[in-house]
Parts: structure tokens; C-alpha cells; sequence
């Protein structure tokens, strides 16, 4: 018996439930870019860690930068109650998206993390922008 193996896997319908709920808290890299490259942004990208000259050099497309310690409700108010957020951070070595979509969420905010982050985005060879 491996060491795979060696605890048994979940029942299906266990299995089923986690993962269909893991991904109402998450979205991927791909799945953002298809989103921009169909013209269907219906959420607002933000990333949430870093220096606004880091941000200027290099960041997603269309994300907006907004680091988690600058989230309050006066500054959220400027979108709907309703408007789902995707946060991400500069990848899987920093919990910033995390602690943002904490925030969102104590905000009563709907919120996904982009997995992978920045270094997510770079590994799946997607291009950059620059500027605000």
C-alpha cells in the first residue's frame, strides 16, 4: 500500500461537495484571462499587495490596485453590494489575497481568490501591462 493510498480517498458525493464548494471561493488564472479575452469581466480585479511603483512596472490587465489595508466600507462603497471582487496577491508564497478576501467577505462583499497570483499568471505565459 502506498503512501497514497494508505488513507483512504473520500466518498464521491464528499468529494463532490468540497470541490463545489472550494470553487465558489476560487477562480484560476485561466479562467480570469478567458474572461478579459471574451469581454466578460463581470467582476473587478484587484491586486491587494505591493507599492504603487511596483503596480505602475508591472500588473494584470485591468486589475485595479488595492492592498487589503486600504479596504474599508467608505472605500468599497463606489461599487454595488453585489459586485463580485477577484483579489489576487503576488503568488502561492504570500497570503495577501487571503487576508483581502477576508476583508471583502467581514465587508459583506462576494469575493474569489485568483489562485496563483501573480506568479500564476506569469507561468501560464499571459502578458503583463504597465502604468496605472
Amino acid at each position: 500500500m502506498s503512501y497514497v493510498s494508505e488513507i483512504k480517498a473520500a466518498s464521491p458525493e464528499d468529494a463532490r461537495v468540497w470541490f463545489a464548494k472550494r470553487l465558489t471561493l476560487e477562480t484560476d488564472c485561466a479562467d480570469v484571462h478567458a474572461a478579459m479575452n471574451a469581454n466578460e469581466m463581470d467582476f473587478v480585479l484587484l491586486q491587494v499587495v505591493g507599492q504603487p511603483q511596483a503596480f505602475r512596472q508591472r500588473h494584470i490587465p485591468g486589475a485595479l490596485h488595492l492592498p487589503h489595508r486600504e479596504m474599508t466600507e467608505q472605500r468599497m462603497s463606489q461599487w454595488p453590494k453585489d459586485q463580485l471582487f477577484v483579489v489576487y496577491c503576488a503568488g502561492p508564497h504570500c497570503n495577501g489575497a487571503e487576508r483581502a478576501a477576508l476583508k471583502l467577505a467581514e465587508l459583506g462583499r462576494p469575493v474569489k481568490v485568483m489562485i496563483g497570483g501573480i506568479t500564476g499568471w506569469k507561468d501560464e505565459g499571459y502578458a503583463f501591462a504597465t502604468g496605472e
